[in-house]
Order: C-alpha cells, then sequence, then structure tokens
C-alpha cells in the first residue's frame, strides 16, 4: 500500500502559439482518502469558478450569461467526476497499486488537469533507474 500521494491540479493554454501550464494547487496527500479529498474538492472549485451559481453576492446582476450548446461543458464534466462513486473508486484503486492518474477535461479555450501519484511509487521509480546506469 502506498502511504503519501503528490496531486497537482493545472490549467493548460494557448499563448504566443506556445502551450503554457498554469499551476492552480499541489497538495501532498498523507493518505489516499485525503488525495482523493483534495482532487475532488479541487475539481469542484474549478467548477465553481467556471460556471458560479448566478444568484452569487458577489456577482453583478446579468454578469452570467449562457453560452452555446456547442461549448464543452468542463464545470458538469468535473462535477459529474466528483459525484461519480465508480470513478472514485477506480482512481483509489489505481494510485493504491502506485500507477499515476490523471483527469483531464477541456474547452474551447483550455484544458483543466488534475493528477496524483504514490510517492512511494516515484521513490521506486527512482531507485531502479539509478540502479541501471551503464558503466562505460
Amino acid at each position: 500500500m502506498h502511504d503519501e500521494f503528490l496531486c497537482h491540479v493545472t490549467a493548460y493554454g494557448t499563448c504566443g502559439g506556445r502551450r503554457i501550464g498554469v499551476p492552480l494547487g499541489t497538495y501532498r496527500a498523507p493518505t489516499l482518502a485525503l488525495a482523493l479529498w483534495w482532487l475532488r474538492d479541487r475539481a469542484a472549485w474549478i467548477a465553481e469558478r467556471l460556471d458560479p451559481h448566478p444568484d452569487a453576492e458577489h456577482l453583478p446582476a446579468g454578469a452570467l450569461v449562457p453560452v452555446a450548446g456547442t461549448v464543452p461543458d468542463v464545470p458538469a464534466v468535473l462535477r459529474a467526476w466528483c459525484g461519480d462513486s465508480a470513478q472514485q473508486e477506480l482512481v483509489a484503486e489505481q494510485l493504491a497499486a502506485g500507477r499515476l492518474v490523471r483527469i483531464a477535461t477541456h474547452d474551447d479555450t483550455t484544458e483543466y488537469e488534475l493528477l496524483a501519484e504514490s510517492i512511494d511509487a516515484l521513490r521506486m521509480q527512482r531507485t531502479s533507474r539509478a540502479l541501471v546506469v551503464p558503466v562505460a
């Protein structure tokens, strides 16, 4: 069982013809449960910022307008992922097995990526690479 997990959230877009990543948060989770909680929390956080409730106090009346039905609905995808217990279980199994987990969705301008990986698995990969260094 892997004990600690490194979690990242990044938004990617294009600027000047180049793909640019903007870190939105990193968390070193001491348990699998906390890693899953943090990923769900960040997914919900992104969804709320992209698609806030129209009656939110901090928004002036009429500030939000509906987008075309052809625009990918990132907030709906993220909210659905948060509420899908089968997906949560799959992510937990993958992380517990030491695999990198990537949840990604995008709209017309931006890709949103949630990553998590076992710190133990990262250490094992580094160690195994160091053990196979060719000697001249």
